[in-house]
């Protein structure tokens, strides 16, 4: 390594990390979800999102330890590093970056579904495209200033969110919401938890800030709390709500389920369901925005550590931001939107999650065992239950996603085989190795 690293701006605040937490999520109460209810059914879903609530809280009381005694713009890679050395690294950096890479042109889609629903003559992939042109040049600008962005997004779509509940919540009819419950039986439940993670997926970017936070001893624990709690509650009720309003076939393969739920209740026509739609649109760009945050950093930290080619953590001089992390995430991401549907974005990217937080729950372990001196200004509570529990539900996940979508979890895993391939055949496997044997003799 070299003896001078990049570094980046120390600028965020508790307030920050909060709204970077959910506005990287908040998107997934807006659409995604949806197609959950076309394999499982109002209820079949519900109990799949409960499962993957207990999942999350769990996972991000225990993640956070990792996070604050190891704050680096990496994220689980750089706790695999020190876990397992370059292999572990490599397969979480990896899943990072399908995880991230894949749900950025989910989201554009959306926002390009929410505009095409506003303005039919406006085709939905221009307006996707367009939306990674003008929010990678946002985040071009620097951190601060993405951030107090993100803040006044996510603000706006938690305002939106809970005047949608206000306005659609008393036409909410429970024997609409039990119509068909579970076609699928307990079969559809797994086949769902995609989708239901689709509701959570991608709040461990923020870890990938760590290195910019200014106090890292409470900011970042009460940045991931106060995230997990809001989106909880958000994901839920809004599941709810709209699942009693009309029959869930009538709303299971859309990419605007709100606006269309609103449209039923107010009538097409109606100004306010043009509102609500405009409105729904801060939400997707508050994740839009936030993930791309996210990748960069991870790109960035990828390439710092010789995984990515060494050029992509190149930083800009007066900004200090990953400016060719940030474009290179963008092409890949233009190319994604025009190959693949919403729903198959969806599955690719929680099965990545679901690699991260099986990764990182083990190294969780392993780090204790291997440096129980380490400094952790925040421990994970009940421990080992909460990371225990964390861990089993990832990994039944895992598999279900394995079992219910065979063909796109070949293309991850193949995937993951040609990077292997590269990581070793250009040396960098043994370079690695020896700075994680460098590092571990030092500690």
């Amino acid at each position: 390594m070299t003896d001078k690293q990049p570094e980046l701006k120390k600028a965020l605040k508790p307030i920050h990390l909060w709204a970077i937490g959910v506005g990287l999520v908040i998107s997934g109460e807006y659409f995604g979800w949806n197609y959950g209810w076309g394999v499982a059914g109002t209820v079949g879903l519900l109990i799949a999102a409960l499962l993957i609530t207990v999942l999350y809280f769990t996972f991000i009381f225990s993640f956070t330890e990792l996070t604050t005694a190891i704050p680096n713009a990496g994220g689980p890679f750089a706790y695999a590093f020190k876990a397992f050395g370059p292999v572990g690294a490599l397969i979480a950096g990896y899943a990072t970056v399908i995880e991230f890479l894949f749900a950025t042109p989910a989201i554009a889609l959306a926002l390009g579904s929410y505009v095409h629903f506003l303005y039919p003559s406006i085709p939905v992939v221009l307006c996707s495209v367009l939306s990674f042109a003008v929010f990678t040049l946002i985040n071009l600008l620097g951190i601060q200033e993405a951030a107090w962005f993100s803040l006044i997004m996510t603000l706006i779509a938690i305002a939106e969110l809970l005047l949608f509940m206000g306005v659609v919540f008393p036409h909410t009819n429970i024997d609409t919401f039990l119509h068909n419950p579970m076609p699928f039986g307990w079969s559809g439940v797994f086949a769902a938890l995609p989708f239901a993670i689709w509701l959570f997926v991608c709040l461990e970017g923020v870890a990938m800030v760590a290195e910019e936070v200014e106090d890292q001893k409470n900011a970042i624990a009460k940045g991931y709390i106060s995230a997990v709690s809001t989106i909880a509650f958000l994901a839920i009720t809004v599941m709810v709500s709209v699942g009693g309003i009309t029959n869930w076939e009538n709303l299971d393969h859309l990419d605007y389920p709100m606006p269309e739920a609103v449209a039923i209740v107010l009538g097409r026509q109606n100004p306010l369901t043009r509102f609500f739609a405009s409105v729904g649109l801060f939400g997707l760009i508050a994740s839009f925005h936030g993930i791309i945050i996210s990748y960069s950093r991870q790109i960035f930290a990828l390439a710092r550590s010789g995984y990515l080619p060494h050029v992509l953590s190149r930083v800009s001089r007066t900004r200090q931001v990953p400016y060719l992390a940030l474009l290179a995430g963008a092409i890949f991401g233009i190319l994604a939107l025009v190959l693949l549907d919403t729903s198959k974005l969806v599955v690719l990217s929680t099965i990545g999650a679901v690699v991260v937080y099986i990764i990182s729950m083990l190294a969780l372990f392993r780090l204790r065992q291997t440096h129980p001196t380490m400094p952790r200004s925040f421990k994970a509570p009940f421990y080992p239950v909460f990371p225990a529990i964390a861990l089993l539900l990832a990994i039944v996940a895992l598999v279900a996603m394995v079992y219910f979508y065979s063909w796109l979890s070949l293309l991850f895993f193949s995937g993951f085989v040609i990077v292997s391939g590269l990581f070793y055949i250009t040396g960098q496997y043994k370079k690695s190795m020896q700075d994680w044997e460098t590092e571990t003799a030092a500690s």
